[in-house]
């Protein structure tokens, strides 16, 4: 049974993007496969240093997985900062990792292109402390986005410089999971592009009937179809692309048939593509409220979670030490 790595940021809410783009293979994998799956609060640290909201965010986000259908009996699901041995190997990693690569990386440019006043070391080892995160249990395998493979392909670039400085076959290169013809990209509401918490274009499986209903209608369209059989524009492409994920199939065919057509009512598409979405989120979103209520149980799961986490990171870390040269005096 390979192991797979899997995190997400605790900075708010999961939406249908992380759900359909990710969740849905995270719940069946987590029956194929020694899974973890962890809250990377130490990441969020590096643009949302907040000590107001990082508790609550990292309850949500637990609450979510749970609710969504993530399995505490089945898959290890952790909080990053309860298991301290991931600081530690990325500090370790750090002495073999050099300044002008982690400078290179598309991430870091990206971020301080957009916050050039919140250039932090953090943003220039998060590459380091990603990798630590997935060699801690010596991952083979880990989901991961477009914007992720740079990460991964450190990771593995990471793990052969270690083996090859000490003359060991340690770590192992993982390999990204993206399973295969499971994977889809969710596309936003504003007309571009994916679904993302940044873009403030998502839909979240917290979200009540009435805030559905009022970002779906508001989502952009264009003036319609002149001609049968006219190319779509993007936005339009966009919402026939979240009716095909969530409508049934003869729902999304006959709004194709009316837009082939000339006949399309964007109106009513978007009428009927809401209360679809409703039919899809409305019992996750009771579970995840159920379960937020439950402190008991949350504190119970993130507890265990640390506890299997740990076992895996302590062996893991005691053998790097020891790789290295460290030893405890007697």
């Amino acid at each position: 049974m390979e192991k797979v790595v899997s995190g997400i940021r605790s900075t708010g809410n999961l939406h249908l993007g992380n759900y359909f783009g990710a969740l849905v293979n995270f719940i069946k994998m987590q029956h194929e496969n020694n899974c973890f799956f962890f809250i990377a609060d130490y990441h969020s640290l590096t643009t949302h240093p907040d000590p107001k909201t990082l508790n609550g965010n990292v309850r949500n986000v637990l609450s979510e997985y749970l609710g969504a259908g993530l399995d505490p009996d089945v898959a290890t699901l952790y909080v990053q900062s309860d298991v301290p041995e991931v600081t530690e190997l990325s500090l370790l990693l750090s002495m073999h990792t050099y300044v002008g690569e982690l400078e290179r990386t598309t991430s870091f440019k990206d971020k301080i292109r957009k916050h050039p006043d919140n250039v932090n070391a953090g943003l220039l080892t998060y590459p380091v402390l990603m990798a630590a995160d997935i060699l801690l249990h010596r991952a083979d395998r880990v989901p991961v986005g477009k914007d992720q493979e740079q990460h991964l392909e450190m990771t593995r670039k990471f793990a052969r410089r270690f083996n090859t400085i000490y003359g060991v076959d340690y770590f192992p290169e993982s390999q990204p999971y993206t399973f295969g013809k499971g994977l889809i990209k969710v596309p936003g509401l504003d007309g571009t592009g994916k679904m993302g918490k940044s873009e403030g274009n998502g839909l979240y499986l917290i979200d009540d009937d009435k805030s559905i209903r009022s970002k779906v209608m508001k989502a952009v369209t264009d003036s319609g179809p002149t001609k049968p059989e006219e190319p779509m524009t993007e936005p339009i492409s966009n919402i026939f692309k979240l009716m095909e994920i969530i409508s049934p199939e003869d729902t999304h065919k006959f709004y194709l048939d009316k837009y082939n057509n000339c006949e399309i009512r964007y109106g009513d598409m978007k009428k009927q593509l809401a209360e679809d979405i409703i039919t899809t989120i409305s019992p996750i979103r009771e579970r995840i409220l159920e379960i937020r209520k439950d402190t008991d149980y949350l504190n119970k799961v993130a507890r265990e979670g640390a506890e299997k986490a740990k076992a895996s990171a302590q062996k893991t870390l005691s053998d790097v030490r020891e790789i290295m040269g460290f030893s405890k005096f007697k």
